[in-house]
């Protein structure tokens, strides 16, 4: 099992090695949704930031044993920038409740609700290709400077860590889940000329529990213009308890630079079991970042003696006209 997922790790990172991206703090919220996936980039020191999306669930296995499964749930999000641009703290959870019928000669229901997931950390950008670099313009060719360049394809890198709880009996994971677990993943992100974006996340999940999940998500993601952005993303699970290659899509609507609407779709292409999910999603941000400006005082102590010394020679020039006269 392990060496299956290291494979494909593998194969992954070498598939997704093309990306670039831009600054921290952005004028607009820079939400994670729509899609499940981390952006490289944290919401920028001082800014409080929320995501949520309640959603409608529907599961249905064909073979034995065979059920049917109604719901509905909400996934959410907390982050705020803190200490540096580069550092985010976040919390982050999905609650679920639903009915599941299984399919035998006497129907049995059952009702489950709880978390799916419930986890605090934070996530910390590590490599931004374009900090402390400028962008040389080429005058004589406007096709030059909107071309694909080949330092387009050093990705964004971050990493993030956290803690997992969860409760006893929790009915959505494998038996004996309980308390603390870790999780741990590497992000990268990637901004291209044109509106488009891909992201990738590679993330370990409940580390020393009974069910370790390996995740990678790949989201590709394209703004018409400065209100609409539509997605496609696909979110492949592996772990003994369960195992999923779920496809996402949708698309988001900026109301004003601090809050974004958003709906997507989930589904996949097996019966064991499909998933088919409805989501509808809102970010909005509490926005009290400030923009430092680092002063050299070295050549502000050379402007101060240039300036006095300006002002000398003025004066001196004055005296000299005046004793002409």
């Amino acid at each position: 099992m392990l060496k299956t997922i290291k494979l494909n790790s593998v194969l992954i990172i070498i598939l997704i090695f093309t990306q670039i991206c831009f600054g921290q703090y952005t004028e607009v919220i820079n939400s994670n949704r729509p899609g499940v996936s981390q952006s490289a980039f944290s919401v920028g020191k001082k800014v409080l930031q929320f995501e949520i999306g309640p959603y409608i669930i529907n599961e249905n296995r064909s073979l034995y044993p065979s059920y049917d499964a109604n719901g509905h749930g909400v996934d959410f999000a907390v982050h705020y920038g803190i200490i540096r641009e580069e550092l985010e703290l976040n919390i982050k959870g999905t609650f679920q409740s639903d009915k599941k019928i299984y399919n035998l000669t006497i129907p049995v229901e059952t009702e489950r609700a709880n978390f799916k997931q419930l986890s605090i950390g934070a996530k910390y950008l590590i490599y931004d290709p374009n900090k402390n670099r400028e962008e040389k313009i080429n005058l004589y060719s406007y096709h030059a400077n909107i071309g694909f360049k080949l330092r387009d394809l050093i990705p964004a890198v971050a990493v993030s860590a956290g803690f997992n709880y969860d409760t006893k009996n929790n009915p959505y994971l494998s038996t004996g889940v309980e308390g603390l677990s870790y999780t741990a993943s590497i992000i990268t992100q990637s901004n291209f000329y044109g509106g488009w974006v891909f992201i990738t996340n590679f993330l370990m999940d409940r580390i020393s529990s009974n069910q370790e999940d390996f995740h990678y998500i790949l989201t590709l993601t394209h703004s018409f213009n400065p209100k609409w952005v539509v997605f496609a993303e696909k979110h492949g699970i592996k772990s003994d308890f369960y195992a999923d290659n779920l496809m996402r899509f949708g698309g988001g609507y900026l109301l004003n630079k601090n809050l974004q609407l958003d709906s997507s779709l989930t589904l996949n292409f097996k019966d064991t079991p499909s998933v088919f999910n409805m989501n509808l999603g809102v970010s909005y941000r509490i926005d009290r970042h400030e923009d430092i400006l680092k002063i050299n005082n070295k050549s502000a102590k050379s402007e101060r003696k240039r300036r006095s010394r300006n002002r000398k020679k003025s004066k001196r020039k004055k005296i000299k006209n005046f004793d002409e006269r």
